[in-house]
């Protein structure tokens, strides 16, 4: 009873401290204080992306309009899915090269269920979504229960499954699709639908931000200026507003946006709210001292590809759906611009660290790099080079803050 009376008074005499050291503060200090918790790679991204849209804009006028922002986030839609996926593997720990042939493998099975079995749009899904879980599923306990490296676990499958597309394909092109199936690659959503949403999005996000702010103040945490969380709320307002608008001014918000940002907050309540999101930063950090401390590692591990191979399966019925086609080349080289999205976007290929929010930003800033160069009429040769060099970059400035930190 003493020693919870002691550990009270000086928990009360370490927060009065703190009020008064707060107090004593200048403003340049408090902004300091203020600026010094900001993430400064979300922040560094979110410059180098407004930064390459103001470069491709005084390159071509047509960057910015509704019909190629609209057509850019169509496009960046595919590699974010796929982000999601590899984000929550390489936090782990690990690896996947074989997405892109999931992708491909998995669009195929829609189109052939579809277009050469007349079966109906719900189904269809409903298969080619089974069929991503049982790839991860073996591929998971290959890696988790029978220690084969996860490099050379992807590897092989990216082989076997575009093998597989090929075989079951006859090497041919499999089109068309029905307009139901078509509208989960190229729908839109109605304009006062969109507006609702963002009207929804911003009571979510002013709710959110007034409870978390709520809880630090009831457990004593120090509380940012209220002026502040008012600015980003209304920053955040602004940006929902002038997204909508834009859309707006050509066909819509499309459908695929949507289905992005459902699943990136899903994965991010997955991610930051759950046990199990906890255990696979857990496993990425230190996997022995994860399985000394009573996580299921393998279980894990497994999981995490069921998760890979589910969204490339729904990556590909949305690229399936989009070019109302599917082709043996359907997913080429997809693995790579997903790692390089989570790359961009702050996740460390040594495991333990990453953000969905960053993945899916690093893919607006791949998809960014194509769309502009494609403008620009640049050879495709080029588009390769850049990308490379953005990809390198990203993994010697998170190498860079890894030493700083140490040092």
């Amino acid at each position: 009873m003493q020693r919870q009376e002691v550990s009270d008074a000086m928990d009360a005499k370490l927060q009065h401290s703190g009020n008064e050291a707060d107090k004593t503060l200048t403003g340049k200090q408090k902004a300091m204080q203020l600026l010094g918790k900001m993430d400064l790679r979300a922040y560094t991204m979110i410059a180098a992306l407004l930064g390459i849209w103001v470069f491709f804009s005084f390159m071509n006028e047509f960057f910015l309009s509704p019909r190629n922002l609209s057509n850019l986030f169509l496009q960046m839609s595919v590699t974010s899915i796929l982000a999601i996926g590899m984000l929550l593997v390489i936090v782990a720990g690990h690896i996947d090269l074989s997405v892109g042939s999931i992708v491909g493998l998995t669009g195929g099975i829609a189109a052939i269920l579809q277009v050469w079995y007349d079966w109906n749009t719900l189904p269809v899904i409903l298969v080619t979504l089974f069929v991503g879980v049982l790839i991860g599923l073996i591929q998971g306990w290959w890696v988790a229960y029978q220690a084969v490296p996860a490099f050379i676990v992807t590897l092989g499958g990216m082989m076997m499954f575009r093998g597989v597309l090929m075989g079951i394909s006859k090497g041919s092109t499999i089109a068309p699709l029905e307009d139901t199936f078509k509208l989960i690659g190229s729908g839109y959503i109605p304009y006062l639908m969109g507006w609702g949403l963002a009207v929804v999005a911003i009571v979510v996000i002013a709710v959110s931000q007034w409870k978390q702010r709520q809880t630090r103040k009831k457990y004593g945490f120090a509380l940012s200026p209220l002026y502040a969380d008012v600015i980003k709320i209304l920053f955040y307002a602004v940006l929902i507003g002038i997204f909508v608008s834009l859309m707006n001014s050509y066909k819509g918000i499309p459908f695929p946006i949507i289905l992005v940002l459902v699943l990136a907050i899903l994965f991010t309540f997955i991610a930051k709210k759950t046990r199990m999101g906890r255990h696979i930063y857990a496993i990425g950090g230190n996997t022995e001292a994860a399985r000394l401390s009573g996580i299921n590692v393998r279980w894990r591990t497994m999981t995490v590809f069921v998760f890979s191979s589910l969204l490339a399966s729904i990556t590909g019925i949305v690229l399936t759906a989009r070019v109302n086609a599917a082709t043996i080349g359907a997913g080429t080289m997809y693995e790579l611009d997903a790692i390089a999205a989570c790359v961009i976007g702050g996740t460390s290929l040594m495991g333990g660290s990453g953000t969905i929010v960053g993945a899916v930003i690093g893919a607006l800033v791949m998809a960014s790099l194509d769309n502009g160069m494609s403008i620009m009429n640049m050879e495709n040769f080029w588009q390769f080079i850049v990308k490379g060099g953005v990809l390198i970059l990203a993994v010697w400035f998170d190498m860079y803050s890894r030493r700083k930190k140490t040092a």
